[in-house]
């Protein structure tokens, strides 16, 4: 065969168009796309002749087609595919036999090479291009925008989809053969292997290749690339190509983490592992931290590997370690998890080898610093980590500290990841299922005290056998020597030999034995040379042949003192030695075993202080923003219940509220936390879970306060609504009411509240059974304690319709006949416990009279027998005191002044009484007749229009009717009656139920009197009382209110009754939002109670003032700042409240310049706590770039150096952004004169390094230095000049302001808190424009004067009331939005 050229891979397809050289292959001509159809015809029949040897002469057809691809048609793409994988098939099987001919010749052998290299070479460019086109139709396709997306992707996919698996199965068949025959017995040529192995890097580069149906495709490039590395030394090429692409291609990452895997277990190439991680452990850190792709990809490509094979990962792990340094957060969290993966997998288990131990120790270590590490992201993942890594005790406390150190973090996402792994520690804790504190703490004293006495009793043993025999001859050897040198010694003057042999050798050993140990040794030395001589042959004193007799002896002391000779004494020694041992053996075993109980026991106690200390934590975050912080905060607590922590019912408690959350998530949350908690016990029978469920929820509502049972009546209903309580439960209730199953008092109400709970889901519960309600509840014995006569009153109460019914529901309201049988009841028993102490008659009785208003007809008629009844057995007892009296000059018919002798308790209940029917009164005029008239009215009108619609068909059928229904298309017919029907309660109010031939009447005065004269009446609930009572009649009429707002308001401020001032400040409230224009000249001495002494005053005045200012009924100025004053309340309650108003505020206007006023009050860090809460709900940047501004227009206004650091203080708590940091520009000459002082300067500095740190554009990075350099010069600037000043120049200089020694209010005593002066009605703003506008004179202030037991001679002493001259007129009307409101 003739020699034909050589054909060299090109590095680029042109390359073969150009003349490489003699004897080098190049392509003769490019065929046109016409002509490519019949080359290939040619092409295939030369394959028929010569087979794969054909693609010598037919190269250039396919090439062709390689350069044409782009614009020949399908048809020719498909068919020069088809015939390449026919010529490589035929070529592959003729191979083996060609390769195992050893009489080739070179022409043969060169000429199948290049027929092998040109094959090669054209069906790889096929794949190649056929995978680009494919690549490029799966992008088009995925354009959502992209039309016809279906034609697209039918070009010439669907024959590469199907070829693709066989042709990486072909080139895997290929690379499989001994190739290097070939190439002469070297090694493949590295451009043949890049060659085959680059269309499988390019089929791997497609988006979509880790879909589920490429799996057999990934499979067969893993293969073939596993073939070329074992057989085609691939390793370095594939290093380097591998990590290019995983920083390029992010969607590879896991494709390669599967294939590297396979290839380390099934193929033995676990180096390739080590290199890649070497490679990418080599990276530059600066280099990482700029590409976001890159480091994503080396970082899934890390986690996912060590997840499958953690042992290897272990192995190459410290070339990684550099990259916990860097500044890639995505790196040191994927280093992080191969650490977990490894401890999960590798590290584990008890039975690790001191080397394996040491590196668990090291990688934990590691994982806690991380814990705080700078980034959110990171300390996040760690502590997602730990949930799933098994820590050796050792470790747990430390975590566990760590994880609750985590709670106080600022992002969401870690505050999150530390309660779902205080949550997954407390469910796998190896301690106990019960882990109370108080449970823990006395078995751990307990073993504590057994373990200090086991450790007494062993320490004299422990003494004994700290040093051994031996030990201790060897220390003593010397002076025993010197001894026995001396008993060869003549004796000396009066020493005389005293020491005799015993008889026995047992009796001489002992007395031996106790002379060294006395230390006596040259006695002992001399008593063992005479036994020598005595018992000479004997044991122990045989000579064994020295030549030196003072060895003899040394060597006999020494096995007498170190008991060698054991084992020739009396068997009887011999066992008591061994049994001695045994038992010193004994109780070191038992200690320890004592040892690790205590240190069992103390960690456990530890754990679960620990896990108290979260639960008060977590249990603050149940009101955060964050929705999946409250919803982990409610599963903790779910969590924790079940172990059994008595902290955790406060929590559950807790997040009832959450019930009212607009979130849906967080709604359902508490929902599944109750149903888990309540409605799945884990008894047997119904009964038995019926018995649990109500026990539970019993103990949840004892002391629950009236929020509390509201949170849980309606997470009850929602499920009675949806039938998830059975019927068992209902009946065991009932069970309990009538007492038919025996409970005790307490569990008896909780059963009535529980019925009234599930009977607003289930109205028909409590409807059926009115009549034992009624019979059980309002019976005699059930009177003792009027608190569950008051319990049934609210659960009949569910029984009342919507008192504003819609418009479109006509029905008549749910009411009784006024004779039934309830009412009578409720009448009597209120009567009856009129007469009686009982500090739980008042509540019944509020009850009783609003389920009267609520159900009865004619209910007006029912409540006033119940006034007169209890009248007059007040006027008998009034009567009886009198009879009783020896002064016949006194008045009996004066009830103000014998009012006096009645018992407190029944002027008590008599102004409850009054008060309560009074406000019931006008709430059953203004809700209840209101809407009756309104339905009513509705109810005609659609008679009337039904009648007027047929008349007028009858009568003028082609009339339109256009000028009659006008009114009635405007809605002017119903508005104007709604008016007239307002104005008709109204004039009811006003004129009727004040006037002297009402009820009401008659008892004003007596409430009057009560009020005015607070050491007359000095009883603290009857004052409380008599002011509840005067704000309800207050209510009724605007003209009474007009006259007794004066005397309302200064109780309010004089009184040294809390009660009486949180009574009048509620009252204060409603009167507010039912006659705002009369209670605003008054809104200053509302404010004034936020900073009463008393802290419950301070709440309600809080809450009072959170629901005007939120209904819009006061405007938000700047005395909204005293509300920002309880954000630093000492009362945790009371900053609840102020947290809670300012989150509902939208509004912060003029808040800044209040607190930071001089004369305010406020301590400076005392600001800086409000402004901290202030600003954390501003979070859009229009909000901060505003107020950039307008703080930095305040400058201007601010006198002190106080304001300015305030001022600078609430800058620096802004995250300011471009636009802001424009304002600031905009704005320097505000403030540059203030930088002087060094507080304000450090403001200033932190909002720059703030901005510095978020990361900020070029543009606005020069910005950002130039204002630095003003800052720093004008700071520069005032502190020469300050320099200058103290050197004697006249410059002036800011000065600070002199504090006066304020002291807040609730500091102070009450009296002198306001001056008398204080009480002068205030003026409308209309009347005060007036006045200085005419300049008149200021008029006298009016002295305001308490009566006491010694002032009440005149009439004048005793009355409060405000004078005419200083009525404030009413100039600035405030609308009201319904004339019928209440509330």
């Amino acid at each position: 065969m003739a020699a034909a050229p050589e054909f060299r891979l090109p590095l680029a397809p042109a390359d073969l168009l150009r003349d490489g050289g003699p004897g080098r292959y190049v392509v003769q001509e490019v065929l046109p796309a016409r002509e490519l159809p019949p080359a290939l015809a040619a092409f295939r029949a030369a394959v028929r002749v010569r087979g794969a040897l054909a693609v010598l002469q037919h190269f250039d057809c396919v090439y062709s087609v390689l350069h044409h691809f782009r614009t020949v048609g399908v048809a020719v793409k498909e068919d020069a595919l088809e015939l390449m994988v026919h010529v490589m098939s035929h070529h592959s099987n003729e191979l083996p036999a060609i390769l195992r001919d050893s009489g080739l010749s070179h022409a043969d052998r060169a000429a199948h090479l290049n027929a092998l290299k040109m094959n090669c070479y054209l069906l790889t460019g096929l794949m190649d291009a056929f995978e680009m086109e494919t690549c490029k139709n799966s992008c088009l396709e995925a354009d959502p925008g992209r039309k016809n997306r279906k034609n697209h992707a039918k070009t010439s996919g669907s024959l590469w989809e199907e070829e693709r698996e066989p042709l990486l199965h072909l080139l895997t068949q290929l690379l499989q053969l001994d190739l290097c025959q070939l190439w002469g017995g070297l090694a493949v040529e590295e451009e043949f292997v890049s060659l085959m192995t680059g269309s499988c890097y390019r089929i791997l580069e497609n988006p979509s290749i880790g879909l589920q149906r490429y799996r057999v495709t990934r499979e067969a490039v893993t293969h073939l690339l596993a073939v070329a590395l074992v057989h085609c030394d691939h390793m370095f090429s594939a290093t380097l190509k591998i990590t290019q692409m995983l920083q390029h291609f992010e969607h590879v990452a896991p494709v390669f983490a599967r294939a590297v895997s396979l290839w380390a277990k099934e193929y033995g190439l676990k180096s390739l592992v080590g290199e890649l991680l070497r490679e990418i452990g080599q990276k530059c850190l600066q280099d990482l931290s700029r590409e976001a792709s890159g480091v994503r990809g080396y970082a899934t490509f890390i986690s996912e590997l060590a997840e499958q094979i953690p042992a290897l990962v272990l192995s190459n792990m410290s070339v990684l370690l550099p990259h916990l340094d860097g500044e890639s957060y995505t790196m040191r969290n994927a280093i992080l998890a191969a650490m977990a993966e490894v401890l999960v997998q590798v590290l584990n288990g008890d039975q690790l080898e001191e080397a394996a131990r040491g590196t668990r120790d090291k990688f934990l270590d590691i994982l806690q610093a991380h814990v705080c590490d700078v980034h959110s992201f990171v300390r996040s993942r760690v502590l997602q980590l730990f949930t799933h890594i098994a820590l050796p005790l050792t470790q747990f406390q430390s975590v566990v500290s760590l994880a609750v150190g985590r709670l106080k973090d600022k992002s969401v996402i870690v505050v999150k990841n530390a309660i779902q792994l205080l949550a997954a520690f407390l469910s796998n804790n190896p301690f106990s299922s019960k882990l109370s504190c108080t449970d823990l703490d006395e078995p751990l004293k307990k073993e504590v005290q057994k373990l200090k006495e086991m450790r007494d009793r062993s320490r004299p043993t422990a003494v004994a056998s700290v040093v051994a025999p031996e030990e201790e001859w060897e220390a003593m050897l010397p002076e025993v020597r010197a001894a026995t040198e001396q008993l060869f010694q003549p004796l000396q003057e009066g020493e005389e030999e005293v020491l005799e042999v015993e008889e026995t050798v047992e009796k001489t050993m002992e007395q031996i034995t106790g002379l060294l140990k006395k230390l006596n040794y040259k006695s002992a030395a001399r008593l063992t040379h005479k036994a020598l001589c005595r018992f000479q042959g004997k044991e122990p004193f045989i000579c064994p042949g020295e030549e030196n007799e003072e060895a003899t002896i040394l060597g006999v002391l020494k096995r007498l003192y170190t008991g060698e000779n054991s084992e020739d004494l009396p068997h009887d020694n011999s066992s008591d030695e061994i049994e001695e041992v045994v038992q010193e053996e004994q109780p070191q075993t038992e200690l320890v075993k004592q040892e690790m109980l205590v240190q069992y026991l103390q960690d456990a106690y530890n754990f679960s202080v620990k896990i108290t200390e979260a639960l008060n934590l977590i249990s603050k975050m149940m009101y955060e923003n964050s929705v999946s912080v409250v919803q982990e905060a409610i599963e903790f607590f779910v969590t924790v219940s079940q172990f059994g922590v008595p902290q955790a019912l406060l929590g559950v408690r807790r997040m009832l509220p959450l019930i009212w959350s607009k979130e849906p998530g967080i709604k359902e949350a508490v929902l599944n936390a109750y149903r888990q908690l309540y409605l799945s016990p884990s008894e047997d029978s119904e009964r038995a879970k019926a018995q649990a469920l109500v026990h539970s929820l019993s103990l949840i509502m004892v002391d629950a306060s009236l929020g509390t049972i509201q949170c849980l009546e309606e997470i009850i209903s929602e499920f009675v609504q949806k039938d998830e309580i059975k019927p068992a439960v209902t009946q065991l209730l009932w069970e309990r009411f009538t007492e038919k199953s025996p409970c005790s008092l307490l569990e008896r109400r909780a059963a009535v509240m529980l019925l009234g709970m599930m009977a607003r889901g289930k109205p028909e519960i409590i409807g059926s059974n009115l009549d034992i309600l009624v019979t059980m509840g309002l019976s005699e014995k059930a009177c003792e304690d009027y608190r569950l006569p008051q319990e049934v009153c609210n659960v009949i109460s569910k029984l009342a319709s919507n008192p504003k019914p819609a418009l479109e529901k006509n029905n008549a309201p749910f009411r009784l006949p006024q004779n039934h049988m309830l009412f009578g009841c409720l009448s009597e028993t209120v009567s009856k416990g009129f007469a009686q102490p009982s500090s739980h008659w008042i509540p019944f009785m509020e009850a009783a009279v609003t389920l009267i208003y609520q159900l009865a007809e004619g209910a007006e008629e029912i409540c006033a027998d119940i006034l007169h009844v209890c009248s007059e057995q007040a006027l008998e007892k009034l009567q009886e005191a009198d009879e009783q009296k020896t002064d016949a000059g006194d008045s009996p018919h004066r009830v103000s002044d014998g009012a006096g002798s009645l018992p407190t308790f029944l002027l008590l209940h008599l102004v409850s009484l009054v008060g309560q029917v009074a406000l019931q009164q006008v709430a059953y005029l203004e809700v209840s007749v209101s809407a009756e008239l309104r339905r009513r009215r509705i109810l005609k009108e659609e008679k009337t229009k039904k009648q007027s619609g047929t008349s007028t068909k009858k009568q003028r059928p082609q009339s339109t009717g256009n000028e009659t229904t006008m009114e009635e298309e405007l809605g002017l017919v119903g508005a104007t009656a709604d008016d007239t029907e307002a104005e008709l309660i109204r004039s009811i109010c006003e004129t009727e139920l004040l006037d002297g031939k009402h009820l009401f009447s008659a008892f004003v005065p007596l409430v009057l009197k009560i009020c005015n004269n607070p050491g007359l009446y000095s009883d603290s609930a009857l004052s409380a009382a008599a002011a509840l009572t005067l704000g309800k009649f207050c209510m009724i009429s605007s003209e009474f209110c007009d006259s007794h707002l004066r005397l309302l308001f200064t109780m309010m401020e004089k009184s040294t009754l809390p009660s009486v001032r949180s009574n009048l400040i509620i009252a204060a409230g409603d009167l507010a939002i039912r006659f705002p224009n009369l209670v605003e000249p008054w809104t200053s001495h509302l404010y004034a109670r936020l900073r009463d002494p008393c802290p419950s005053v301070r709440q309600t005045a809080g809450l009072v003032m959170t629901h005007l200012i939120l209904k819009d009924m006061v405007k938000v100025k700047g005395q909204v700042s005293e509300m920002a004053t309880l954000l630093i309340d000492p009362e945790e309650a009371i900053v609840g409240v102020a947290q809670n108003f300012f989150g509902e505020l939208a509004n912060k206007a003029n808040i800044i310049s209040h607190l930071s006023d001089p004369n305010s009050g406020i301590e400076e860090e005392s600001f800086h706590t409000i402004m901290r809460h202030l600003f954390s709900y501003i979070t859009k940047d229009k909000q901060t770039e505003s107020l950039v501004e307008k703080l930095c227009q305040r400058f201007r206004t601010a006198r002190t150096e106080r304001q300015y650091r305030d001022l600078s203080h609430c800058l620096a708590l802004l995250p300011v952004s471009d636009r802001g940091l424009h304002k600031l520009q905009d704005n320097y000459d505000c403030f540059a004169d203030k930088l002087q002082d060094p507080a304000v300067y450090n403001c200033f500095q932190t909002v720059l390094a703030r901005f510095r740190r978020a990361g900020v554009k070029p543009d606005t990075k020069a910005l950002a230095e130039e204002l630095e350099q003003k800052l720093s010069a004008s700071h520069n600037r005032g502190m020469d000049s300050t320099e200058t000043c103290q050197d004697g120049s006249q410059t002036p200089m800011p000065v600070s302001a002199k504090r006066k020694p304020i002291r807040s209010s609730r500091r102070q005593p009450l009296s002198p808190a306001n001056t008398d002066d204080d009480f002068v009605t205030p003026p409308s703003h209309t009347l005060r424009n007036h006045k200085r506008a005419q300049k008149r004179p200021p008029r006298k202030k009016a002295i305001i004067t308490f009566s006491s037991d010694e002032e009440n001679n005149s009439e004048d002493e005793l009355s409060a009331e405000l004078r005419e001259e200083e009525t404030p007129t009413k100039t600035t009307p405030i609308t009201r939005s319904s004339a019928r409101r209440l509330r």
